[in-house]
């Protein structure tokens, strides 16, 4: 049987402005099925790097801590610290990151926690029954939690094609020690004849892993995985390695999401925020024009579903010509394998669907 996905465009009236309809998406899920009165309830964002623009407004995530009060809950909103070195490694620096952001305790109505404590070793292990994991370390917090709403930005990513609520809860809501084993297979590589050894990967890589002489070079023992030279390589010299990693990543981030659907079984609610869709993560300090107009938001108690729907709207959406995208600026053209050629954006949908984590069929049911 599908599952249901419903859906709000961004068109707004005197009647019904967008905070309303965050309002009715979660009355039709309903909210209340996912938690109790009385239940610690953690919504989980990206705070987004200093200097990215994308991200969601603390005033959306602000209507979704609202409408948990109403419904008796206590939340906090909540994210877990970065593998690589920037502005939210750190609990001290994330805080204050989200505070330039927007994400306060006055802004949001409740309180704003770091979810696996002040440099990422606050952790739980949950046992899975993964083709790469048996037990997985998720962000101590988003477990201790009673129930968890994952409020997405959905955007395109350089190593899972793009990146919805698979990506936020399992690689997100992921301890350092979970982020690492989740990156550790991924080694990008460098074509040499596309190579112009301008420095750029070299000068963003948090590991040092990457010298320059007539052309770009990656030490794969130093290598944390984190793409970053990918997205920053102007001649896109610096591709994902495909079959040394990538795919394993998109499984092994499916494989956490998995240690929270296990622990928190039908206590989990998602929201996708197609707003904004940069062509990258919010995980760097830049955010590059949007490549499709603002499209909607998206709810359900189904992370396969709603990343598939979410998905096929962007799809279907009329590319931006001043973006990233290069050939699939036609509505139906695929956004992100046209940014991404290398990365295959179906595995995180298969191996979630596989292991039982929800469905790919789906009904979108707009409001």
């Amino acid at each position: 049987m599908p599952s249901k996905v419903y859906f709000a465009n961004f068109r707004e009236t005197a009647e019904r402005n967008m905070f309303d309809k965050i309002d009715l998406l979660l009355d039709q899920l309903p909210l209340s099925s996912a938690f109790q009165k009385g239940d610690l309830v953690a919504v989980k964002v990206h705070f987004g790097e200093r200097g990215n623009t994308a991200f969601i407004p603390s005033y959306y995530v602000r209507r979704v801590v609202d409408k948990i009060k109403e419904f008796g809950g206590k939340p906090f909103v909540t994210d877990a610290n970065t593998l690589y070195v920037g502005t939210r490694s750190n609990s001290v620096d994330h805080l204050e990151t989200a505070a330039i952001h927007g994400f306060t305790r006055d802004t949001l109505g409740c309180p704003v926690l770091i979810a696996d404590g002040l440099r990422g070793g606050s952790y739980v292990e949950v046992e899975v029954d993964g083709r790469h994991f048996k037990k997985v370390k998720l962000a101590h917090d988003l477990v201790k939690a009673d129930s968890i709403i994952c409020v997405t930005h959905f955007k395109g990513h350089e190593l899972a094609g793009f990146g919805g609520s698979i990506k936020n809860l399992g690689m997100g809501g992921g301890a350092r020690g979970g982020k690492l084993a989740m990156h550790s297979d991924v080694a990008p590589i460098i074509k040499a004849e596309k190579c112009i050894a301008c420095g750029k990967c070299a000068a963003n890589c948090p590991s040092d892993a990457i010298t320059i002489d007539k052309f770009a070079a990656i030490d794969p023992k130093k290598c944390i995985g984190c793409g970053s030279c990918i997205v920053v390589c102007p001649t896109h010299a610096c591709r994902n390695g495909w079959d040394s990693g990538a795919q394993k990543m998109q499984e092994k981030m499916v494989e956490h999401l998995a240690g929270f659907v296990k622990h928190k079984k039908d206590r989990i609610a998602y929201l996708n925020f197609i707003m904004n869709v940069s062509p990258a993560c919010d995980c760097y300090g830049h955010a590059d024009h949007a490549i499709v107009p603002d499209i909607g938001i998206c709810a359900s108690l189904d992370p396969v579903a709603i990343d598939a729907a979410s998905n096929a709207l962007v799809m279907a959406a009329p590319g931006h010509r001043d973006s990233e995208l290069k050939k699939a600026l036609e509505p139906g053209s695929d956004k992100f394998r046209d940014i991404y050629p290398g990365t295959d954006w179906n595995v995180q949908l298969d191996h979630a669907e596989k292991m039982g984590l929800g469905s790919k069929k789906y009904e979108l049911v707009a409001i």
